[in-house]
């Protein structure tokens, strides 16, 4: 498997460069080739499998053997070693894919944990210490920093907007230490991956150390995404109905992963973008004109997103094309008021508990089965357990939201950060002291 760049398809690059460069000198983003396509009889035999069993049987059709399978097993299995579930709210009709069952109880732990995990197989191999560097609007820093922690040869800087993630998101940010560092920018989201893309071209940071990023910007985090798509196709397959993903969106990272896996073969017959008032994409869907613009902030914070990056790699994976991109996703967004009343809707029909940004996202599905009037099984995206937004979840819902203990024993713990303005040679002159 090699890599080429969004910007320069005609040059290609290893798979390990590709992991720890993770954006092309030309400022386009890596994307796999060839991509292989997973054969009908792969779809028909997953009901049964195993989030870790699928990663590995597509890390295999990936790789092929620049790795072994022995390694890609280890590496799959020890990295996902929780499962996401369908938990269907109207069965045969919708249903919630709880991407939240792993140790930062957010969707990203799956691509943090198998990337963390492909970066000691490698680093074991150089010996030579990574700098990994992160702009997080919540979850990302969480997953990134626990599946990292600790990992021989590798340190993490997280970028994080201050005031804009939730107290608990901060504590997973900045409380573990090791070879964890935050900054805690003064700014927001888009300032902070600017930051981090404007690290990757420059030439002294890259001329002394080796950078890499766990962003989505890196093919890796969005690759072990894709499993998860397949996991859930598998478990609603039985209904004989075409199947509707619905994804809360931010960056563009989850639904450029399920695109993927489309493209590989899985059989979605449609993706909705669900978004908060960030709605960049769904005005692209409507008026053909993708016009990015400044984060607005709202209650759900890990998808306040202006200029998503893989809005490049979505519109790459349907040829560039506004009538192929308009035939296979659809967009649809909410303001805050639309989503504490969804969160209410679906607590009252359900008694199912939802963070906001979940709340969005079936909202979005729900729109979309009603508009088209076709006999559509309809999965959404659970992206974060609701108690990682505990005080927003209990004011909306007037009832108490337990919080798992692998997040409640971060709450006494002291918060370290350094701060910086939102300024690329604050950031530098800070990163450099605490790597030196």
């Amino acid at each position: 498997m090699r890599f080429y760049s969004t910007n320069s398809p005609q040059n290609t690059v290893s798979a390990e460069q590709a992991l720890f460069h993770s954006m092309p000198a030309d400022k386009g983003l890596y994307m796999p080739t060839p991509l292989p396509v997973l054969g009908t009889d792969f779809f028909e035999k997953i009901a049964d499998q195993s989030l870790a069993d699928i990663g590995f049987e597509i890390s295999k059709a990936l790789f092929g053997d620049e790795i072994s399978k022995a390694n890609l097993e280890t590496i799959t299995h020890n990295a996902l070693h929780f499962d996401t579930p369908v938990v269907e709210l109207e069965p045969g009709q919708t249903g919630v894919l709880e991407l939240f069952h792993g140790p930062s109880l957010a969707f990203k732990d799956v691509g943090a944990r198998y990337m963390a995990a492909l970066m000691s197989y490698y680093s074991a191999r150089n010996d030579k210490e990574v700098n990994i560097l992160v702009a997080t609007s919540g979850d990302t820093g969480g997953a990134v920093a626990m599946g990292f922690h600790n990992v021989p040869g590798v340190r993490v800087s997280i970028l994080y907007p201050t005031g804009r993630v939730s107290e608990l998101q901060e504590k997973q940010l900045t409380t573990l230490g090791v070879n964890i560092q935050a900054f805690e920018v003064d700014g927001s989201f888009d300032d902070c991956q600017a930051i981090v893309k404007q690290a990757f071209v420059d030439p002294e940071l890259n001329t002394h150390l080796s950078l890499s990023s766990a962003n989505s910007i890196n093919i890796f985090r969005l690759i072990p995404q894709g499993f998860y798509y397949v996991r859930a196709y598998g478990q609603v397959r039985h209904h004989g109905k075409p199947v509707v993903f619905s994804t809360p969106s931010g960056n563009f990272g989850n639904l450029s992963a399920g695109a993927m896996v489309q493209q590989m073969g899985l059989p979605v017959a449609h993706f909705v973008a669900a978004t908060n008032l960030n709605q960049v994409v769904p005005s692209y869907l409507k008026t053909g004109v993708y016009s990015p613009k400044a984060s607005v902030a709202t209650i759900s914070n890990a998808m306040d997103v202006g200029s998503p990056s893989n809005f490049v790699r979505l519109a790459h994976l349907y040829g560039d094309s506004y009538d192929r991109f308009k035939e296979n996703v659809s967009g649809y967004f909410y303001d805050d008021d639309q989503t504490r009343a969804a969160m209410q809707q679906i607590y009252s029909q359900y008694s199912y508990v939802t963070c906001p940004h979940t709340a969005i996202g079936i909202l979005g599905l729900q729109a979309y089965l009603s508009d088209s009037n076709h006999d559509y099984v309809g999965v959404a995206l659970a992206t974060a357990h609701p108690s990682k937004f505990k005080p927003l979840v209990e004011e909306v819902l007037g009832q108490p939201v337990e919080v798992p203990e692998r997040l409640a024993n971060l709450a006494d713990r002291l918060k370290q950060s350094i701060q910086i303005p939102a300024q690329f040679e604050a950031f530098k002159d800070s990163f450099l002291q605490t790597v030196s």
